[in-house]
């Protein structure tokens, strides 16, 4: 059936007749003409129907509700003088869809609680379809960027017997009977299992991806990933969305150069595809947002070793929550300080090995290891990579250190076997890049049905 699409009626700006199918965001009916508000999900911005009596059901058009699906045949006149550039002056109004005066989503504001509670519907409103286009475009944006400059795109596995993130993090995978479980020597026996083994939901798909990466020299994936953390802070949910890059013949300052180009591409492409979405975003979530962005775009990110950031920290005369550590990693509070004292996104490196994965380069100082955290303001840590240990003996003693198995991983191990090379790569929560883009500083936000403790509805 024909139909025209919001999104390319305001781009083109063309007069003509169209038919247009969407939902009525308001209606604002008098007695010889109304005024319908139609929002079809093509674009955040509504269409205004001009309906009159002389279409044979006016009557029943006045009085049709917030959430109908419609149908509407008119012609586009455009109206450069005022707040919209055009309208549409309505020949037909169909209703399609019935919605009973007790729909939810009213043309109000609603608090977050309040659409979260309501998550099937909370697209509906203006905020929403918002935060969801923009996140559509940069997920678009992430693989534009990674294969125009030649990335493989890898679908490593949801399900994984390999322990990246520590197995006490990772969601567990059985087809065991709960309530009977089979037993040896006292423990579950998971030869029993589907696997024959204990399995995973995966936390991260690095080690696959290094994997590739030294066949292809650069890859990347992206795809949902599980934690078990049972916490309830603004920027961590148990299900979310991971990219994960590796690059072999990549050094940390390599890392660095191509975690800020991909940072600014994705920006300047919401910049130029979601126009509409960061102008309402801009208004309404976060003022200053597009201005802070396009900065972004133009700037050079600071590089701050660990050590130098705590002595910026120390020296900084504030009165802290948590004391700043050369042995620990930086709260909250101290990114929040880092972020607004360089005024943008700040690469922290060369963290204490001790609070760090076993698989980092360490330091030749042998306290540190050759890893970089990106934060930025707001959202936080956005970015967290290493170079990787390429060296087998090392790696091996690094291993045992930590008391990781290496049984488990030993086809991970003959990536430093076969060929090995100096080689890195990074991990971004895109969740926490689309807080940063829109503005919105609750995750429950930006994800279209969150995953978080006590709370896994719909």
């Amino acid at each position: 059936m024909k139909r025209d699409k919001v999104k390319v009626l305001f781009d083109e700006l063309k007069a003509k007749e169209a038919t247009v199918y969407g939902w009525v965001r308001t209606n604002r009916a008098q007695s010889q003409f109304g005024f319908l508000t139609i929002n079809d999900g093509s674009t955040v911005l509504n269409l205004q129907v001009v309906y009159d009596n002389t279409i044979s059901n006016f009557e029943e058009i006045s009085k049709f509700r917030v959430g109908m699906s419609v149908k509407v045949v008119g012609d586009i006149i455009l109206t450069p003088d005022a707040k919209q550039p055009l309208e549409m002056h309505a020949k037909e109004v169909v209703m399609l869809g019935d919605c009973p005066e007790n729909y939810p989503i009213q043309p109000k504001r609603h608090t977050p609680e309040f659409l979260r509670d309501n998550a099937h519907l909370r697209a509906r409103t203006n905020k929403f379809n918002a935060v969801f286009r923009i996140r559509s475009v940069a997920a678009m944006a992430i693989h534009s960027y990674f294969q125009s400059n030649g990335y493989l795109y890898v679908h490593t596995p949801l399900i994984t017997c390999a322990d990246c993130e520590g197995s006490d993090q990772m969601f567990k995978v059985t087809t065991l009977d709960m309530n009977n479980l089979p037993k040896a020597d006292g423990k579950v026996d998971f030869s029993e299992d589907l696997f024959g083994k204990q399995a995973f939901i995966t936390g991260s798909g690095q080690l696959q991806g290094e994997t590739f990466a030294m066949a292809f020299s650069d890859i990347y994936t992206f795809g949902p990933t599980f934690r078990t953390e049972n916490s309830n802070t603004k920027t961590h949910a148990n299900e979310f969305w991971m990219i994960e890059p590796e690059m072999a013949f990549c050094d940390l300052d390599g890392l660095m150069d191509i975690e800020e180009d991909m940072l600014k591409y994705v920006i300047k492409y919401v910049l130029d595809n979601c126009k509409a979405e960061i102008d309402l975003c801009d208004q309404f979530i976060e003022k200053g947002l597009r201005a802070k962005l396009e900065a972004i775009v133009n700037s050079k990110f600071v590089r701050i070793s660990h050590h130098d950031c705590i002595d910026l920290l120390l020296n900084s005369g504030k009165k802290w929550e948590f004391k700043p550590s050369y042995e620990d990693d930086i709260a909250k509070e101290h990114e929040r300080y880092i972020t607004e004292h360089f005024n943008g996104p700040v690469f922290i490196t060369n963290w204490p090995k001790d609070i760090k994965a076993w698989y980092m380069k360490v330091n030749p100082d042998n306290k540190t290891v050759a890893a970089v955290d990106l934060i930025v303001p707001i959202s936080g840590e956005l970015m967290g990579g290493s170079q990787r240990e390429e060296n087998l003996d090392v790696l091996l003693n690094r291993m045992k250190e930590l008391n990781v198995d290496p049984e488990p991983i030993e086809w991970y191990l003959d990536t430093r076997r076969y060929g090995g090379c100096v080689h890195s790569g990074f991990g971004m929560g895109f969740e926490r890049l689309i807080m940063y883009l829109t503005g919105v500083d609750n995750i429950r936000d930006v994800i279209p049905y969150p995953r978080t403790p006590k709370n896994c509805e719909y």
